[in-house]
C-alpha cells in the first residue's frame, strides 16, 4: 500500500481571496471631515497598502475640466510629428521627451527583459525645479529644468494646473499614510517640503490595429516606482498589470472617476516591506485582438533630495527583523534612473529583483502574463 493511502489527508485551506485593487473614498481628508471618518479611511488605507500596495481613490477633488485640459495637452503633444517631439529631448535629466524604445524600466531593478528589448512607450516629463524652492541651496542637477512645447496651444498652463492638483492629492495621501502608520499627521512634511516631484505623461506607441504579438513586445517593463507615492491618471484601457502576492499578474483598470495610487520603494523601506512597493508593468493594450491607444499620467512624489530614509522603529520587526539600510533619496533615485534611462542595471534593488525572477520562474516574467506569453485578456 502506498504511503499516500495510509497517511491522513490534510484538508485544503480556503482558497486565497480574488485579487482586487481596493477603492477608497478620501473625501474625509480632502474636506477635513470628522475624525471618526478620517480614522476609517486610514484603516482602509493600511489594509490596502499591506495586502496590495495599489489602491483606487475617489473623492480626490480634481475637477473634470483639469483632467480634460491635461489629456488635451497630451494629445496635442503626442500628435506632433516624431521629429518635433524629439526636439524636446533633454540629455542627463529626468525632463522632456523620451522616444519609444529609449528606456527599459526592468533595468531599474537590475533585471534585463527576456528579449533585451526596450519598452514601447513614449513619455514627456515635467516637474519641480530647484528654483521652485527659493532660499534653499539646491542644485538643478538633482531636479532638472522644464522644457515646454511651443507648438501646442495651452500646453504649459494645462499641465501645470493638473500638476498642482496631483501634488495636492499626493500630500493628502501622505497625511493619510502617517495616520495609518500611527505617526504624527505631519510626519512626512520634513521628508517632502522640497520634494523631487515629476509628472510623467505616457503614450503607448505601438501602432493601432491588428498585430501579431510575441513575448518581446512590452509597453512598459516590470518595475517598482522609485519614491514615496505615485498618483496615476489612466485611460480605462487594458494594459496595466500588477503582480499579486499570489505570484500572478493581474489586469487593473480604474473605476469611473478614480485615480490609481501605488506605493514607491521609499515607503516600502519605511515600513520594512509591510507596505508593498508592488511590481507592475504595461502590456500592449489589446481589445478584440487589436492594439488600441492607451494614455496615462503618473505624478511621482519622491521626497526631498537630501532626506535619509530609514525603517520606522515601529517596523523593525517586519521582514524577519531585517531592516533596510538607510538611504539618501538622491542616491536611490539616481540608481533607479541609471537603470531605466542609461541601461545600467541597478544592483541595489535586491528584494524587488527577487520578486521579478520568482514570477519569471513561474512563466510570468518579462515576456509573459498570467494568460500566456504575449497575450493580454481583453476586458
Amino acid at each position: 500500500m502506498s504511503p499516500s493511502a495510509t497517511e491522513p489527508q490534510v484538508p485544503a485551506g480556503p482558497p486565497p481571496p480574488p485579487f482586487e485593487v481596493p477603492v477608497i473614498d478620501i473625501t474625509p481628508y480632502v474636506d477635513d471631515g470628522p475624525a471618526s471618518q478620517r480614522a476609517s479611511v486610514a484603516r482602509q488605507m493600511d489594509d490596502a497598502c499591506t495586502r496590495v500596495g495599489f489602491v483606487q481613490i475617489l473623492g480626490h477633488g480634481i475637477p473634470d475640466e483639469t483632467v480634460d485640459g491635461l489629456t488635451a495637452a497630451m494629445d496635442g503633444f503626442f500628435g506632433l510629428p516624431l521629429e518635433g517631439r524629439k526636439s524636446y529631448r533633454v540629455t542627463g535629466a529626468n525632463r522632456g521627451y523620451s522616444p519609444p524604445k529609449s528606456e527599459s524600466l526592468s533595468l531599474s531593478l537590475g533585471v534585463e527583459s527576456a528579449g533585451r528589448m526596450n519598452d514601447f512607450f513614449e513619455a514627456f516629463n515635467i516637474g519641480t525645479e530647484a528654483r521652485s524652492f527659493p532660499g534653499l541651496d539646491l542644485s538643478e542637477d538633482d531636479y532638472g529644468l522644464n522644457v515646454w512645447p511651443t507648438q501646442v496651444d495651452g500646453f504649459e498652463p494645462a499641465v501645470l494646473s493638473y500638476f498642482a492638483q496631483a501634488g495636492r492629492v499626493a500630500r493628502t495621501l501622505t497625511r493619510i499614510f502617517a495616520d495609518a502608520l500611527g505617526e504624527p499627521s505631519d510626519f512626512f512634511a520634513s521628508l517632502t517640503d522640497h520634494s523631487i516631484d515629476v509628472l510623467r505623461m505616457n503614450n503607448y506607441a505601438l501602432p493601432e490595429g491588428a498585430v501579431t504579438l510575441d513575448g518581446d513586445l512590452t509597453g512598459m517593463g516590470e518595475h517598482t516606482d522609485f519614491g514615496l507615492v505615485t498618483v496615476l491618471w489612466a485611460d480605462q484601457v487594458a494594459g496595466l498589470q500588477v503582480l499579486g502576492t499570489d505570484g500572478s499578474w493581474h489586469d487593473v483598470s480604474p473605476v469611473d472617476g478614480a485615480l490609481l495610487v501605488n506605493l514607491g520603494d521609499l515607503t516600502a523601506r519605511l515600513t520594512n516591506d509591510r507596505w508593498l512597493s508592488t511590481l507592475h508593468r504595461v502590456k500592449p493594450p489589446i481589445v478584440d485582438g487589436g492594439i488600441v491607444r492607451r494614455r496615462s499620467a503618473a505624478y511621482f512624489h519622491d521626497g526631498n533630495v537630501d532626506a535619509v530614509i530609514s525603517t520606522l522603529p515601529s517596523h523593525l520587526d517586519a521582514s524577519d527583523a531585517l531592516a533596510y539600510e538607510p538611504i539618501l533619496v538622491r542616491d536611490h533615485i539616481k540608481a533607479k534612473l541609471a537603470g531605466s534611462r542609461q541601461g545600467k542595471a541597478n544592483a541595489a534593488a535586491v528584494r524587488e529583483a527577487a520578486r521579478v525572477r520568482a514570477a519569471a520562474g513561474r512563466g510570468l516574467g518579462a515576456g509573459g502574463s498570467a494568460a500566456g506569453p504575449g497575450s493580454v485578456t481583453p476586458r
